[in-house]
């Protein structure tokens, strides 16, 4: 065993979204001996945001990239050790107050307290022809991705915050968009709603269910059955973007750590049913799940580590 797998933190952060960079800033500012682990996806799903708009402290909007950046930056700059490694198991209570995590590396580490601050993933379709298709016409981010479709017909699917602004970006470099929506309203914020309907390429379907994708080696066109009136349409589009919603990455916490039915941890005031361990971030929220509720929680999660550590402290 290393001397690097012998060192014990007090707490290990499992994520490098909002949530986890905020607790790290909580816990170096505590003094506590912490690192971050971040996966193959620093920043977490906001990286992929074109313009944050209503994160406070920002009048002009900023980039989900250069927002997480920053958030890193003071991370780093109270003493937070960052690295992007992914820890792919985790070892609860190996012994009394005291767990660990195994790397993609499959090297070990040891901690007194756990912050998962995981996130989430999109949320698919499931329906026949998408898999094959996926990075070939089928995408879960304009702003990565738009961008090989100027001037051409695309879709986005949903009905939330993410589907409007995937919509209003497109709406600059395609020749036309389709918001294609299940329900017979839209979800987004109010704000949102009044951009997208202001966009004279942006043509909404409501009562819209995509039912077939068309393409063998890309896409070609899109079915969608209206449920309202139950008839189908066929949309000509070169990509769709699926903007429906997204599934908690809480895999790694099964079977000890108590999920509920959609799959998100259940935690009070961030704290799950195994001591010592806690959730913060898109992975404990099914309700919320934005950057701020996200950060808010971070916060949360850190200040209840150093209580738990105080109260571990005085057992020993």
């Amino acid at each position: 065993m290393s001397n690097r797998e012998r060192e014990i933190f007090d707490c290990i952060i499992i994520g490098g979204g909002p949530a986890g960079y905020t607790a790290a800033i909580y816990l170096a500012r505590a003094e506590i001996k912490h690192i971050i682990f971040t996966g193959f996806k620093p920043g977490g799903q906001l990286i992929s945001t074109n313009k944050v708009e209503n994160y406070p402290g920002f009048p002009n909007g900023i980039s989900g990239y250069k927002l997480m950046e920053s958030f890193k930056a003071q991370s780093e700059r109270f003493g937070t050790k960052v690295k992007d490694n992914s820890v792919v198991q985790i070892n609860f209570n190996i012994r009394k107050y005291l767990h660990e995590i195994i790397l993609d590396n499959s090297l070990k580490r040891k901690t007194k307290t756990l912050i998962i601050a995981t996130g989430a993933y999109p949320r698919y379709l499931n329906i026949e022809n998408e898999n094959k298709l996926l990075g070939k016409g089928i995408y879960t981010c304009a702003n990565c991705d738009g961008v090989f479709f100027k001037g051409k017909k695309v879709a986005v699917i949903g009905g939330g915050d993410k589907a409007a602004e995937e919509s209003i970006y497109l709406s600059n470099i395609c020749k036309k968009v389709y918001l294609i929506i299940r329900d017979n309203k839209m979800k987004a914020s109010k704000i949102m709603q009044k951009k997208v309907l202001n966009i004279k390429n942006v043509e909404i379907f409501y009562d819209h269910k995509i039912i077939k994708i068309i393409g063998e080696k890309k896409i070609q066109a899109i079915f969608c059955k209206n449920i309202k009136h139950n008839n189908n349409s066929l949309f000509k589009v070169a990509a769709i973007f699926l903007a429906i919603g997204q599934i908690p990455n809480s895999l790694i916490c099964k079977p000890n750590i108590k999920l509920d039915k959609s799959g998100y941890i259940i935690t009070k005031y961030t704290i799950t049913n195994i001591p010592g361990i806690f959730a913060a971030g898109d992975v404990q929220d099914s309700r919320y799940r934005q950057a701020i509720t996200s950060a808010g929680s971070g916060c949360m999660s850190a200040i209840e580590v150093e209580k738990y550590l105080l109260k571990v402290q005085e057992r020993i």
